[in-house]
């Protein structure tokens, strides 16, 4: 009988997702920390914090379509992989050193490149080791180990707050060592894959986007809207401040949002190579509109935090299954592009989202901003019925 599930996800798979798992602690212990470092400690607004969330991960998004571009035409993945994470350990004490929003914006926009030349040709790495028939699992597989780290990196953030006495300069530094650890991973432990090289020419030429197809598209049209209510979690970690939360015990707001999105995206996963995947999008769209409303509606710790184990629940129930799609819809010698094309949809999507995100929060309130959340998440769920039919 042919082994199925993890046990049949090939071992590199394994290794990028522990390699996820070291970066993500250490970006998440930091970025659990930043929002409240820039309004308290360097006076930014709430509208400044979503244009820096918005610009850094746009940035990613975006850049992720040049690098798995580039992964096609050299038909080689774990370079660009490396200089990636590379890219974004290098930027973790910058932000124990910024004394002002430039070195943070800097530093943050710096990270998410890293991340954005790195995440593209990763995926792609992925799609090219791991059979059809369990790619929803090794996708989420990968997503689940990457959560596990957004779930230790927000808790190494309270225990260094703890020892450190609230000095989050000093907590900062702490993130360095698990970035290191990840590059090494990468380098030492993860095979090159030699893919097939796409032809030269037009970094993106219409006959790669005709042949990508109506399946990739409908994908990427879900993603747009998703990406819109899914604005950044820094307005998450702003809202638990808002009610209740110490800022000591902020950092459990997204420790509770990753362990609720590793608990999910590996089940979501394996579950999407036995029957249709985008039936299950329905799902993670719903927990969405669910956590806005628990978020608008909060007025204390409790409902935050169950607001954000929803919302956590929706990643965990949407993202492994987005990569799953464009695997499934993309030829094997255009993977990269359309992981990177995905990511340009969703990047500009975000970006408007989180500024808009901000805006409301100091126009009207911080109730207005998950409101306007939860109707984007209504509008992609009726988008997604309309393309299932």
């Amino acid at each position: 009988m042919a082994v199925t599930g993890w046990r049949a996800v090939p071992r590199a798979v394994w290794a990028l997702g522990v390699v996820s798992l070291c970066m993500d602690a250490s970006s998440e212990l930091i970025h659990s920390l930043l929002p409240l470092f820039m309004v308290t400690t360097l006076g930014a607004s709430a509208a400044m914090v979503g244009v820096v969330e918005g610009v850094a991960e746009a940035a990613a998004l975006v850049t992720k379509l040049f690098s798995g571009v580039l992964s096609d035409r050299l038909g080689r993945r774990k370079a660009l992989a490396l200089a990636g994470y590379g890219l974004s350990a290098l930027t973790k004490p910058l932000f124990a050193v910024a004394g002002g929003l430039g070195i943070v914006l800097f530093a943050r926009f710096a990270d998410r490149i890293g991340k954005g030349i790195r995440g593209a040709p990763r995926d792609a790495l992925i799609a090219d080791l791991t059979p059809s028939a369990v790619r929803g699992a090794a996708f989420g597989v990968r997503q689940s180990l990457d959560t596990v780290g957004a779930t230790l990196g927000p808790l190494l953030a309270v225990v260094a707050m703890a020892a450190l006495h609230g000095h989050i300069r000093a907590a900062f530094w702490v993130a360095v060592v698990p970035a290191l650890a990840a590059v090494a991973v990468l380098a030492f432990t993860v095979p090159e894959h030699a893919a097939a090289p796409a032809p030269g020419g037009a970094p993106i030429r219409r006959a790669d986007l005709t042949q990508l197809g109506g399946a990739f598209w409908g994908v990427a049209a879900i993603a747009f809207v998703l990406s819109l209510a899914r604005f950044s979690e820094a307005f998450l970690v702003l809202r638990a401040a808002g009610t209740g939360f110490s800022p000591t015990l902020v950092p459990l707001v997204p420790a509770v949002m990753s362990l609720a999105y590793a608990l999910s995206a590996y089940p979501a996963g394996a579950l999407s190579d036995r029957i249709e995947r985008r039936r299950l999008l329905a799902p993670g769209l719903m927990a969405l509109m669910a956590a806005d409303v628990v978020l608008a509606l909060s007025r204390g710790p409790a409902a935050t935090t169950a607001g954000v184990a929803l919302w956590g629940l929706h990643m965990g129930l949407t993202q492994g299954l987005l990569s799953a799609l464009v695997a499934d819809a993309a030829p094997p010698q255009l993977r990269g592009t359309a992981f990177g094309l995905l990511s340009l949809v969703s990047g500009a999507a975000l970006l408007i989202g989180s500024v808009l995100a901000g805006l409301l929060w100091d126009d009207a309130s911080p109730a207005a901003t998950f409101w306007a959340g939860a109707g984007f998440a209504a509008l992609a769920l009726a988008g997604l019925a309309t393309r299932l039919r």
